[in-house]
């Protein structure tokens, strides 16, 4: 993929090339040079005019000094996607004019001190997207104009004091670098800071302080388990990111001290709701919700019209979408209507006079509006839905569907569009939607695409190694071993669990995100004597990536009353028959009078009828309908309160984990 600095200028060449001396395989155009894909292990010789030059996804294996001989009029210079592992001390001395050099995508392991030498008038650095595991102290000394430095995406450990007083964005994001403090980054003009990706648990207050002119915060995908109150010392945020993280429910107050902020991303935090006040707290004009599991009930009934009367872009739109209650699941939820949140109408009431007085002329035009309080959902006790260990883990229970009113609706139908990149759209019988994706793609609704190295690919479904590995089975339950895949995975903010049954005709794979501090884990609610193939992979990756799988064949079921069954002696064919016989006809009896008594008082009334009334029929089965669905709603309802939810609720699916074993005979 091409470096975005380079697709603007690239797009202006023309096919023909308009200079003699252009490099082989090159398009050139007045002083500027493109060698994309040239496929050569060494540098092009270009003309020493050249003020841009762009020689990415050339397979250039080492640089020289003489590379750049004589080239102190270059401004820019783009090596970004190359084989480079090494950058030579002074390589780029010759270049005093340089201004932005994109090194980014190469396999570089080292920067030693001399390696930027002599770039003086540099601006933006871009290394991120190699293998960088350390940085010489003095590696950035001499660059005194450097604007931006992109560190992203490396190996680093530890990173050396930086002292850049211009500096305007940093990014340190995915290294795994402990958190920084003020002594770390001494740039006193920072307006962009970048930290996804780092493990942090906390966020240094003093360094937040230091950072006066700080306007862009990214602290997305770490392992934040409350709001960082110490934002409050960064009360210039314009963009604030914190998606990914472990976050209770967000409050007002969390958020009221941030005036200025524009731009919001809370995305993938568990949300269920948002808090009261928010509306009134934030100038917004862009918001993500992406990836929560929004419970889409009268209060949240505000937010769409609040989006449109505040002209608010909400990112991302596709992948916002309600999860409870099943009638709205799976529903796009800035396009619901303040009904369709279950809020009662509002009604208008007028007060007519019995005289046209003055006073009561005035009543008669005053209208009241009733609005009446919508139920609140019944969260469950903390006693309920607890680890099997006894010790409560973090909760985000769903209301209770016995505090709904019970009422028709039609069949629920999947959505159009809703699953993305070819996925396919399912439901199940409690009106749960999902989406089951195809290889290359993940996510809720199969929204991250990424190409998968079919090699890496076929070698973890082939590997005869893995780190996780099945424990003790029953017939409903799969114990899970992860000591040896957190263990090898130390920085991985979660783990997703996905699990198919390969012996049922369902096999629909299911996804569960745990903590990373479950080195074990029970899968219950399984069907007995059926095979079950397990995935572990980092949770915020692509299913598919650093995944590692196993096997484990559940056990039949067996009733524990069957051998006390073979022991009770059935009673004697001689002895029943009397009794049988002399039953048989008493009944016999019975319904002979029965019907004769009703046949002679249809007579005596002249209503004598010989089919069913369809009168009765319907009575009988609305009689059947209204307890088929008095059993189903007791039947969700005790899911929801024995489910025993684990860690979180899965998006859009139902909690196919609970701790409830279904002991019905399998049909794998």
């Amino acid at each position: 993929m091409w470096s975005v600095l380079s697709v603007p200028l690239l797009l202006l060449i023309p096919v023909s090339v308009l200079c003699t001396d252009c490099p082989k395989d090159c398009q050139c155009r007045s002083d500027s040079i493109f060698c994309a894909s040239r496929r050569a292990p060494t540098m092009p010789l270009v003309p020493q005019y050249t003020r841009k030059l762009y020689v990415f996804q050339n397979g250039i294996l080492l640089l020289k000094q003489e590379d750049f001989a004589g080239m102190d009029k270059l401004e820019m210079v783009d090596l970004s996607q190359n084989q480079l592992s090494e950058l030579p001390d002074r390589v780029f001395q010759s270049m005093s004019s340089l201004r932005n050099l994109d090194l980014s995508g190469n396999k570089i392991t080292h920067v030693s001190q001399h390696s930027f030498f002599g770039l003086v008038q540099l601006e933006r650095l871009y290394l991120y997207s190699n293998q960088i595991q350390t940085i010489h102290p003095d590696a950035f000394s001499s660059l005194i104009h450097l604007l931006e430095l992109k560190l992203q995406g490396n190996q680093l450990t530890s990173l050396p004091a930086l002292r850049m007083p211009k500096l305007v964005l940093l990014d340190l994001s995915f290294n795994h670098l402990p958190p920084p403090g003020p002594e770390d980054l001494q740039m006193p003009s920072l307006e962009s800071l970048k930290l996804a990706g780092m493990g942090l648990r906390t966020v240094n207050e003093e360094l937040l302080g230091n950072l006066v002119n700080l306007h862009e915060l990214n602290l997305s995908s770490n392992q934040l388990t409350a709001f960082p109150q110490v934002l409050h010392r960064a009360r210039g945020l314009i963009r604030l990111s914190l998606a990914g993280n472990q976050l209770g429910p967000l409050q007002a107050k969390d958020l009221k001290p941030l005036t200025e902020l524009q731009e919001l991303d809370i995305s993938n935090l568990s949300l269920q709701g948002l808090p009261e006040g928010f509306a009134d707290l934030l100038n917004l004009r862009k918001l993500t919700l992406a990836e929560n599991p929004f419970n889409c009930l009268c209060s949240l009934g505000w937010f769409p019209t609040w989006l449109r009367a505040k002209q608010i872009t909400l990112d991302r739109t596709e992948e916002t979408r309600c999860h409870f209650p099943p009638l709205n699941a799976g529903k796009v939820l800035e396009r619901l209507e303040r009904r369709d949140f279950g809020c009662p109408p509002t009604t208008t009431v007028t007060v007519r006079p019995l005289k046209t007085t003055t006073a009561q002329l005035t009543a008669a035009t005053t209208h009241s509006t009733v609005a009446p309080t919508a139920p609140k959902p019944r969260i469950p006790k903390p006693g309920q839905g607890s680890e099997p260990n006894g010790k409560d883990g973090p909760r985000h229970p769903l209301p209770s569907l016995t505090t709904l009113k019970p009422r028709t609706v039609p069949p629920e139908l999947c959505p159009s569009k809703i699953c993305l990149n070819g996925g396919t759209c399912w439901i199940d019988q409690q009106g749960q939607l999902g989406c089951t994706c195809p290889p290359q793609s993940s996510g809720t609704y199969c929204e991250n695409t990424e190409e998968l190295d079919p090699v890496s690919s076929a070698t973890v479904i082939m590997s005869k190694t893995s780190d996780i590995s099945p424990g003790s089975v029953t017939s409903t339950t799969i114990q899970l071993d992860l000591h040896r895949y957190i263990e090898t995975r130390p920085f991985i903010q979660g783990i997703r669990l996905t699990y198919q049954n390969l012996s049922g005709p369902d096999r629909r794979p299911l996804q569960l995100n745990l903590p990373a501090t479950y080195k074990e884990y029970t899968l219950r609610g399984l069907r007995p004597n059926c095979t079950y193939y397990v995935c572990a992979s980092p949770l915020g990756e692509a299913v598919g990536r650093d995944s590692s799988c196993t096997q484990a064949h559940t056990n039949w079921h067996v009733h524990p009353n069957n051998t006390a069954d073979a022991r009770i002696t059935p009673p004697s064919t001689a002895m029943l028959g009397p009794a049988v016989a002399l039953l048989l006809l008493l009944v016999l009896i019975a319904t002979a009078m029965g019907v004769a008594c009703h046949l002679h008082r249809k007579r005596a009334e002249g209503h004598l009828q010989l089919d069913t009334p369809e009168q009765e029929l319907d009575g009988v089965k609305v009689g059947l309908d209204s307890a088929a669905t008095f059993s189903k709603q007791a039947e969700i309802g005790d899911s929801v309160q024995n489910g025993g939810l684990e860690h979180e609720i899965p998006l859009m699916q139902e909690t196919a984990n609970n701790n409830t074993a279904t002991l019905k005979p399998s049909y794998c």
